[in-house]
């Protein structure tokens, strides 16, 4: 079960990053999280109508909210670093947040077998490689890395807290839609000052509004892969749901070469093979 839902994790955050990266080529990175979130937080308001969650709400929702404003943080540093440098470099670097949660789970006494042990070193490594990363260059790759790190710092938090956010299924509708409404909130905040100050809001032709469905479909596959993730590390070892959710980055790279053409260096493919070494270590251990 663990396994299952931190790999769908994987899919769905890793297919959010390339669509994101991709509508932050030519949208504010902002404007690309605010606009994806409040189509999550319309569609996550839906669903806690339809199933009564208000009922859920409790002190655990402090944890989203606090998922909520170190969300946008991590993502909007994420996307600008996506539009600055290629998606198969900048992503696997963002997975080193699976450290934030790592340390966590072994503080709270988790012990993982020998297999999963080698297992998470396996795909860390793996998932590391799998970007290829390349620490010279134009000073904007410097500036890419950079924001990949602190996006990968808030990533991991984010893990932390909506793994405490809620106990049950119709609480985890409720804490995602607290998590999204802070986002758009925290992010809506921030991009209203960036634009007082001189930042455009939106490209040069206006609006996107063709690009709607790719916002939304950005917006849910997110929030999808936070539910996912959250399902998984109540199942099992929150080590071990942390570094399979963390493979979202080989999902990102191969996306980037079957529809942006982006070409796989040696070590990237290698990268690839030592993740799915990895993630088949830790659900067999």
């Amino acid at each position: 079960m663990t396994a299952l839902f931190a790999l769908a994790t994987s899919l769905l955050w890793g297919l959010a990053d390339f669509g994101g990266g991709l509508l932050t080529r030519r949208t504010p990175a902002l404007t690309v999280v605010v606009v994806s979130q409040a189509v999550a937080a319309a569609v996550l308001g839906v669903i806690v109508v339809a199933t009564g969650a208000w009922g859920e709400a409790g002190p655990r929702l402090w944890f989203a909210a606090a998922a909520g404003l170190v969300g946008p943080v991590a993502l909007f540093s994420f996307y600008k670093a996506l539009a600055l440098g290629p998606m198969g470099v900048v992503s696997p670097l963002g997975s080193l947040g699976v450290a934030v949660p790592l340390t966590v789970g072994l503080a709270l006494g988790e012990r993982p077998g020998p297999l999963q042990f080698a297992g998470i070193a396996v795909a860390v490594a793996g998932v590391v490689l799998a970007g290829g990363p390349q620490f010279r260059g134009a000073p904007v790759q410097r500036q890419a890395i950079l924001l990949t790190l602190l996006a990968a710092l808030g990533f991991g938090t984010v893990f932390v807290l909506i793994a405490e956010a809620s106990s049950s299924v119709t609480g985890l509708f409720l804490a995602l839609f607290a998590q999204r409404v802070t986002n758009v909130v925290a992010g809506g905040t921030a991009l209203w000052a960036s634009v007082r100050h001189g930042s455009a809001g939106l490209p040069d032709g206006g609006f996107p509004w063709r690009a709607l469905p790719a916002f939304a479909f950005v917006g849910l596959a997110d929030v999808a892969a936070n539910g996912t993730y959250s399902v998984a590390a109540h199942h099992g070892p929150v080590t071990v749901a942390a570094v399979l959710a963390s493979l979202y980055p080989v999902v990102t790279a191969l996306a980037a070469r079957g529809f942006l053409s982006e070409r796989l260096r040696g070590v990237q493919a290698a990268g690839a093979g030592l993740a799915l070494v990895g993630s088949v270590m830790l659900a067999t251990g």
